[in-house]
């Protein structure tokens, strides 16, 4: 589901301007499937990644939960690559608009101030120059939180869950969080994990949940489409409720998915999903900016192949530093390497044996 997520995230990222805004309508239809591929159905990915990560870090209990490892295991997979990215990015971005290129696409670092490059760095007071790196900041402060969280959920675990509830969907200050739904997803998957829910039992109504979730998301995007960009407060609300549900569709989903050969295949993927979701903003943007200096290619153009290309670009580059040079790779992917296949259906067939083996929860996430 993490290849899926992310795959689904870039065409969050598509960058446009005013002028080729979806919410102009000027493209009809073509600006519908934006709105409702951006701004509803793959607007699930964070949420659903949230609740993966928080399941995870809680699915041996709390009897077995060492903070301090768990700390500094995740300086190595989380804090260290989200470091080197999102620096390496501003470094080229300072670079280049020093140099006169890419003004008006990235926020101004060239002139800023050291407190507003400091925070651009940092993600301290701002968001990350590589925008979607939000995501690793935010799962940051959940594992730093993660000892409060984690008691929270276990002793007190409605109340926990409607107060975070609330404070993502209601129009409340942020706070620490860019992204409150992280706070959300992250203590649902612990409570998933903690109180032992038999989340499998969704696969009998794996179909009704699907169709539900995809239904709210068209009804969404109907609704942004007739009143955005300025939609009123509700429809906002509704955006982050329909985002949530989504870790229920997400997850009926996978029941269906992991049953046949892609599912299986997209299964052992880690690595190459956090490749994916590191670099696809800024080779987006710089597909942007050479977009904006050709002639008569239309905007519909660039949105349909910029996805395309960035995957495919993205993939070979993955390959190709997989082979050439593994130890780095580990390093910029938190060191989600390729590993021996794990999937029950996977390795069945690559064993010659028949793969109708039982599914555990932690196979399929």
């Amino acid at each position: 589901m993490r290849v899926l997520l992310i795959a689904g995230i870039v065409f969050v990222h598509i960058p446009y301007d005013p002028a080729t805004s979806p919410y102009l309508g000027t493209h009809g239809i073509g600006d519908w499937i934006r709105i409702y591929l951006g701004d509803s159905l793959f607007r699930i990915g964070v949420p659903c990644l949230s609740a993966i990560s928080g399941y995870l870090l809680f699915r041996r209990g709390l009897s077995d939960f060492d903070y301090q490892k768990v700390m500094r295991t995740k300086a190595r997979t989380v804090l260290l690559p989200f470091l080197l990215w999102n620096l390496s990015f501003l470094l080229l971005v300072l670079v280049a608009q020093s140099l006169g290129i890419g003004h008006g696409y990235l926020p101004n670092v060239a002139d800023a101030t050291p407190r507003e490059v400091t925070s651009h760095a940092l993600a301290l007071e701002a968001w990350p120059v590589n925008l979607p790196l939000y995501f690793l900041r935010d799962l940051l402060l959940c594992l730093a939180l993660s000892p409060v969280i984690g008691h929270l959920v276990a002793r007190y675990p409605r109340t926990t869950l409607l107060l975070f509830l609330a404070y993502a969907v209601l129009p409340v200050p942020s706070g620490i969080f860019l992204k409150k739904s992280i706070l959300f997803g992250f203590s649902l998957g612990a409570f998933a994990a903690l109180h032992q829910v038999d989340v499998q039992r969704l696969d009998a109504h794996a179909r009704p949940v699907i169709t539900v979730v995809g239904l709210a998301s068209v009804m969404l995007a109907a609704g942004l489409y007739a009143t955005g960009p300025q939609y009123p407060q509700w429809l906002d609300v509704s955006r982050d409720l329909v985002s949530m549900s989504g870790i229920f569709g997400a997850w009926a989903l996978s029941g269906l998915l992991i049953q046949t050969r892609l599912g299986s295949r997209l299964g052992t993927g880690s690595g190459l999903s956090f490749w994916i979701f590191c670099a696809h903003y800024p080779l987006l943007v710089a597909l942007w900016m050479i977009w904006n200096r050709t002639e008569g290619v239309p905007y519909l153009a660039f949105y349909i192949l910029a996805p395309i290309v960035t995957i495919a670009v993205l993939l070979a580059s993955h390959a190709l530093l997989n082979h050439l040079a593994p130890g780095i790779l580990a390093i910029l992917t938190g060191n989600r390497v390729r590993s021996p296949v794990t999937c029950p259906s996977v390795r069945a067939q690559a064993q010659g044996r028949p793969a109708n083996l039982p599914l555990s929860k932690g196979d399929r996430l």
